[in-house]
């Protein structure tokens, strides 16, 4: 029997960069690093919710003062988490058209510089947009903000011009699709038989990974 101590587990963590309830994730996403270091590994990977956000949210929240209504639900939903502030114009003065220009080029990152990069530019992202309101559609920023984090310009640049890092984005989404993802946040464990969505607590999270680890690779957790 593998030595529980030794065992890593894998999570395959799916979002939408302009999501409110993955900003409100990110804490917990930190505390796993924290408390289960080179124990768990999160792999990131990107899901359509705005990918038309001028669609989507006029449709949604309607067509005369949408904008204005999410602002204001976008708010109310980070308000009770302190570490999850939501500038006042959030959705006001700048409004991205989709967050698949985000995705693309962090998934250029992922093969350009690595997964821990990849990592850090997606929470780069959300502070731009979620503490500062800028535009994370327009990826001359997007760029802008890699080169600040040391990321290689041109590679990225190289990366979107022959396809790979669309390629990659379009697994994503393709691998999304085949686990039954619904939307932002998701965090996939036990190689698919185990589902998490939404404001989900870093106590359950700390539960299911716990049970994880606590049994044999060819046994499925009862969580």
């Amino acid at each position: 029997m593998e030595n529980k101590m030794n065992r890593e587990i894998i999570v395959d963590y799916y979002s939408d960069v302009l999501c409110v309830w993955a900003w409100i994730a990110q804490p917990r996403l930190d505390e796993l690093a924290r408390q289960w270091q080179g124990r768990v590994t999160v792999n990131h990977h990107f899901v359509d919710v705005f990918g038309d956000a001028h669609r989507k949210i006029p449709e949604r929240w309607g067509a005369d003062d949408g904008y204005q209504r999410f602002n204001e639900h976008v708010r109310h939903c980070a308000e009770p988490f302190d570490a999850s502030a939501v500038h006042e114009r959030c959705w006001l003065d700048v409004q991205p058209r989709s967050s698949a220009q985000a995705h693309l080029l962090l998934r250029a990152v992922g093969l350009v510089a690595g997964a821990q990069a990849l990592a850090n530019l997606a929470l780069v992202i959300r502070r731009a947009f979620f503490c500062e309101a800028q535009d994370v559609s327009d990826m001359e920023l997007l760029l802008e903000l890699a080169g600040e984090a040391r990321i290689d310009v041109q590679a990225l640049r190289d990366s979107l011009r022959d396809g790979s890092a669309l390629a990659a984005y379009s697994s994503d989404l393709r691998r999304a699709a085949d686990l039954g993802v619904r939307g932002s946040p998701t965090w996939i464990l036990n190689e698919g038989r185990q589902t998490l969505y939404g404001n989900v607590g870093y106590r359950i999270l700390h539960a299911n990974i716990e049970e994880l680890l606590s049994h044999p690779e060819d046994e499925a957790s009862w969580c």
